[in-house]
């Protein structure tokens, strides 16, 4: 069985993970383009890599499928899936009840807190009250973004491609705050920009219809076959160690 990443013009082999059976059929396993550090991001070699590339590699390994990891647009990547373009999608989506209505979700392979970072020199709390009048950055399409439009009806939110982009402005002063996963913004907290801007105020408080159950993998509807074989897969790696092993790469504490 085989792990390869794509690039935008050219196939780019990750390497052998097992061998491939001739009849095997490839799996397009559909990551967002845009980077996401430790997640998943293009190395200097234009080679995809973090956390979840890896752990891609590992569940296809576990679950006997031969896997081709395809970069798609951020935005563009459930209907990529329901046209068929790729076969399924591990790109941390969360598993949420408005996706559940057009596409179908695997067991969750991580679930991590959802945190407000704000400038450091401002000392808030993720409440609504405490938002209020600021400045909010957001990934476009995502469950934070849902979320902050909800919950902070009174900040002014600002959609981004991105969230490095998101990153960047709070860096330069632009925006007061940004949302997102917290594995995400801490990984950004660890560089000289993130270290010198920034800090993490604090948790948002749960809401499970809008920002899930945890991150999965997502499938077209009535795709039983992949899905079985995903679960089986992910229930693997979590037995047999690899899911850990992989982990403490990455983190310094269990993200399951």
């Amino acid at each position: 069985m085989t792990f390869k990443t794509v690039s935008k013009l050219a196939l780019i082999t990750l390497g052998t993970i097992a061998a491939s059976a001739a009849s095997a059929e490839t799996i397009k396993v559909g990551i967002a383009a845009e980077p996401y550090p430790p997640f998943a991001s293009p190395n200097s070699a234009g080679e995809w890599e973090g956390w979840e590339v890896e752990m891609i590699g590992a569940i296809c390994t576990a679950a006997e499928l031969d896997c081709e990891v395809t970069p798609v647009a951020w935005d563009g990547i459930i209907p990529s899936l329901n046209g068929k373009q790729i076969d399924v999608i591990m790109a941390s989506m969360s598993i949420t009840e408005d996706r559940l209505k057009v596409i179908d979700f695997s067991d969750r392979y991580y679930d991590t807190p959802t945190v407000i970072m704000a400038d450091a020199s401002l000392d808030f709390e993720p409440t609504p009250e405490g938002m209020a009048g600021k400045i909010l950055g957001v990934q476009a399409s995502t469950v934070h973004q849902a979320y902050a439009q909800v919950h902070f009806p009174d900040a002014e939110i600002r959609v981004y491609q991105t969230q490095d982009e998101a990153n960047q402005d709070l860096a330069s002063g632009r925006i007061d705050a940004t949302q997102a996963d917290s594995i995400a913004l801490d990984t950004f907290l660890q560089t000289d920009a993130g270290a010198a801007c920034c800090k993490i105020v604090g948790a948002v408080a749960g809401d499970t219809d809008i920002l899930g159950l945890g991150v999965g993998a997502g499938l077209r509807k009535g795709d039983d076959g992949l899905k079985a074989a995903l679960n089986a897969g992910i229930a693997k790696v979590l037995e047999d160690g690899t899911y850990d092993e992989i982990t403490a790469r990455f983190f310094t504490s269990s993200i399951y």
